[in-house]
């Protein structure tokens, strides 16, 4: 994102790219561990921690884009510095993007219900979540495909604006790659409904699993978050690739 970016966000320089040892073949893979971590203390420890467990899982889930979103769009031939910022760099750049967007899915939401989709709407809360975890339905899926389009594109936006975060700077410049970019969510939408039957399947089996086999308890949480996370790393990288590749032929055909 440039050395401006930097600047931008009053950081000195430090180590060229954040490393978890291990991981680092899978760069996400750290931030979606405790994203699920943060999700479960969200949804089952009280309303007191139930708040900020999800903005910092949505924070979680944001660098694990970042992550992905560096390689996907190295391996389309493009260049990305998310990898020059610093993890306290990418925190607040995360944050500054977390509110913005948590304001379109809020908008969305009180839209939603205001038509009288009062089920369906909380759904939209979710964006930002299922751009690494299962939606609940499958309208949910299309939008969070939509919600990753927009923050790819405010990354893109800032990256190109000396690091300046801009929502509506953002949209715009989503709507004049609209052709590409939305056939992108629609086909993202479709692969994540596809992806989310084949995730149930696969659930299912480890429930089976997990009440005939006789393997150990710690084998079974193994085999359980191994699942989780595969399918984590592997919806966020159909997600770049796909979007990456959308925005690619967007420029391509100017």
């Amino acid at each position: 994102m440039s050395i401006a970016l930097r600047q931008q966000l009053s950081y000195r320089k430090t180590r060229p790219e954040t490393s978890f040892g291990p991981f680092r073949p899978f760069p996400a893979l750290p931030w979606l561990i405790m994203a699920a971590a943060l999700r479960i203390v969200a949804y089952g420890k009280g309303a007191g921690l139930a708040l900020p467990a999800i903005v910092l899982a949505d924070v979680s889930v944001l660098l694990a884009f970042f992550a992905t979103a560096r390689r996907s769009i190295q391996a389309a031939g493009g260049q990305s510095s998310l990898g020059d910022l610093s993890l306290a760099e990418q925190i607040r750049l995360s944050l500054s993007i977390l509110w913005r967007v948590t304001l379109v899915m809020a908008a969305a939401t009180l839209a939603a219900a205001g038509l009288g989709f009062t089920t369906f709407a909380p759904n939209l809360m979710a964006g930002l979540d299922g751009m690494a975890f299962d939606q609940f339905t499958d309208a949910g899926r299309y939008w969070s495909a939509a919600i990753a389009a927009l923050v790819l594109m405010i990354i893109v936006h800032a990256e190109a604006n000396a690091g300046r975060v801009e929502l509506f700077a953002a949209v715009r410049a989503l709507a004049q790659h609209a052709f590409w970019l939305a056939i992108a969510v629609l086909a993202l939408g479709t692969v994540n409904i596809a992806l989310g039957l084949g995730q149930g399947l696969v659930r299912n089996a480890i429930w089976q699993f997990w009440q005939t086999s006789p393997v150990s308890e710690p084998v079974k949480s193994v085999v359980y978050f191994t699942f989780i996370f595969s399918f984590a790393m592997l919806r966020l990288w159909i997600t770049l690739s796909i979007l990456t590749f959308g925005l690619k032929q967007s420029y391509a055909g100017r």
